[in-house]
């Protein structure tokens, strides 16, 4: 088969997004803040208060950056808008959104604007005032004991050290407030995904993967590899109406492919594609807040040779490894480590190191491959919160130490699974440099994937009662990704639906 340059068309519809989806994670909100609070209070009282995104700058201009909501705010109220508040009353459960009260001549500029009744509407909340009239509803309708109580976000993410930031406004001495509570109870809500959750990481990962399979077809030596992520980007927002991904694209080729967050700024996704480079490409859409991370590796011109053929099929055994043993009290700690024995045994079949696995695993030598963790709860970000809640701790040995979660699977997570095989010189070379570890490498062998790069595949996983399900709909196998890549139809069942419907196979 000869490869199609032509651009896929997508039988995928957006979907419409019930705010029923965010009224239900107010609801858990609620259920759990009156559980936590109902030991020290009778009853549980005062209000969630959170302050949503605002607009920004590109620095001292005024070109407004594309605004996305900031996440906690988004998951509680769907809002799209900027310079909103929202509270949620603990005894109650009532909900009430606080809109900025644009300036008139926002009409001629930004388009109409909407009265308060609109947003009642739309997002579905028992009240909608004007930020300007936080201070005077608040105490209007909630000092009957006294002060207000304002439970504010504040709280450190395990992934970036930043702190979210609590809800600020003139007039907040006037109410007492707690720093504390909300942040833990709230993060921990996230970490259990809804069925309209799921919902739209499904098509999240739908419209992905579909861009995954257009970027595998339409690549080929002597492009660039923003040529890649322009592919990307194209078929996810024309096809899937995501206009915003998850995070950066990272499109590696080459050498670049051992870079693990290729793609930035300084590493722009600027290289040329050369025949026999393999490709790394891990890129995620995003729709209506929710994401989707999925990597995809194959060779550009095609057809997997030897060395190809033997980092990636280490990669994607340990990638079923692990899926095939994922179910509800499984330690995402003993995953990991299940993944790096399974890329070890691969390599060490493959002579290319040698020794006793179980001392390589003691020595911590996985990580000498594979220096990044398993993988990551996803959600409303590509990282979600609730990796680390109170009680846990990230371990500190190499490979360890870069696991965003080493929590026990419950039923309800999604996560990623994202096993990488890669050769990085920065740490080749301690290895090689130290007389214990040295010994269980060939370097003869090592020598000969010196510019090979690495391999990584991400799937996303939904955590069932039995086991999980697998998000993800890309090739995998070597010999499904080279039939894509010659034109193949995927799912391989599309050949016979097309034949039902008289039109060509491929």
């Amino acid at each position: 088969m000869k490869r199609s340059p032509a651009m896929a068309t997508s039988s995928l519809a957006p979907p419409e997004v019930p705010m029923e989806l965010h009224t239900g994670n107010r609801d858990r909100l609620i259920t759990a803040l009156r559980a936590h609070l109902s030991a020290t209070a009778s009853p549980p009282r005062g209000l969630a208060l959170l302050q949503g995104g605002e607009e920004q700058t590109r620095h001292c201009t005024d070109h407004l950056e594309l605004f996305r909501q900031e996440s906690y705010f988004a998951y509680l109220f769907g809002v799209r808008e900027p310079g909103f508040y929202g509270a949620i009353d603990i005894a109650s459960g009532q909900s009430i959104l606080f809109a900025p009260r644009l300036p008139p001549d926002y009409a001629v500029w930004m388009g109409e604007i909407k009265p308060l009744s609109h947003f009642k509407d739309r997002y579905k909340v028992d009240l909608v005032f004007y930020v300007d009239e936080i201070v005077q509803v608040l105490q209007d309708r909630f000092s009957e004991h006294g002060k207000p109580l304002l439970f504010l976000l504040y709280g450190k993410s395990a992934d970036s050290g930043n702190y979210s930031k609590p809800a600020s406004f003139e007039g907040i001495e006037k109410f007492e407030t707690d720093l504390g509570t909300l942040h833990p109870i709230l993060t921990e809500c996230r970490v259990i995904k809804s069925e309209m959750e799921l919902a739209l990481i499904q098509y999240a990962n739908d419209v992905s993967s579909e861009a995954h399979i257009e970027v595998m077809r339409q690549a080929k030596p002597g492009m660039k590899e923003y040529q890649l992520e322009s592919i990307f980007l194209h078929h996810s927002y024309r096809h899937g109406a995501c206009r915003h991904c998850s995070y950066t694209c990272i499109c590696a080729t080459g050498e670049n492919s051992s870079i693990l967050h290729y793609g930035h700024t300084a590493a722009p996704n600027d290289r040329t594609l050369n025949d026999g480079d393999m490709a790394l490409m891990d890129m995620g859409a995003e729709y209506n807040f929710y994401g989707s991370d999925i990597t995809c590796s194959y060779p550009i011109n095609g057809k997997f040779n030897s060395n190809q053929t033997i980092v990636y099929n280490a990669v994607l055994k340990a990638h079923n490894a692990v899926i095939s043993h994922m179910q509800p009290g499984v330690k995402w700690i003993d995953m990991h480590k299940l993944a790096e024995q399974t890329i070890l045994e691969s390599l060490k079949k493959e002579k290319i190191i040698h020794g006793d696995i179980a001392d390589m695993m003691a020595r911590r030598l996985g990580a000498v491959f594979m220096p990044h963790g398993l993988g990551h709860l996803l959600g409303i970000d590509t990282h979600d919160p609730g990796g680390y809640p109170e009680g846990l701790e990230r371990p500190n040995e190499p490979g360890l130490s870069s696991l965003r979660t080493i929590r026990e699977l419950k039923e309800g997570m999604v996560i990623t699974v994202e096993p990488g095989c890669y050769f990085i010189d920065a740490l080749l070379r301690p290895a090689r440099d130290d007389p214990i570890s040295s010994k269980f490498f060939n370097w003869e062998e090592i020598e000969k994937y010196k510019s090979f790069g690495g391999v990584r595949i991400e799937s996303d996983l939904y955590v069932t009662g039995q086991g999980c399900k697998n998000l993800t709909n890309c090739p995998r196998e070597i010999w499904e990704i080279e039939a894509v890549m010659a034109g193949a139809p995927w799912p391989p069942h599309a050949a016979a639906t097309k034949a039902e419907n008289g039109l060509p196979k491929a």
